[in-house]
């Protein structure tokens, strides 16, 4: 189950992935099979030997993309989402979803 984002983002991050770019959407996310992590990220683009060749930078495997549905995409979470998100300047996507509503 997918929520925290809004439609605008959604709507971008598609129209970003059908252009042929890389695009990163992150959202608050809940999966039993993954116990601890509350959140993922997608980076998605539909030019796939580009998504494949972005995601070999950081040991992603071709084999790990979800390619069941228009918009192509490795999905991060945990300790590799944040390193990853750091090292492509867009770690306040993560930052975001876990403040405290005091911050």
């Amino acid at each position: 189950m997918a929520f925290g984002i809004r439609r605008p983002e959604l709507e971008r991050w598609k129209q970003n992935v059908q252009n042929g770019q890389i695009s990163f959407l992150t959202h608050y996310w809940i999966d039993h099979r993954f116990p601890g992590c509350n959140t993922v990220t997608k980076v998605g683009c539909s030019d796939i030997d580009k998504l494949a060749d972005w995601g070999s930078r950081y040991g992603l495997k071709r084999e790990w993309m979800d390619l069941r549905n228009d918009y192509p995409h490795f999905d991060l979470f945990g300790d590799r989402q944040a390193e990853i998100l750091k090292a492509e300047g867009h770690l306040d996507q993560l930052t975001r979803l876990t403040k405290s509503p005091n911050e």
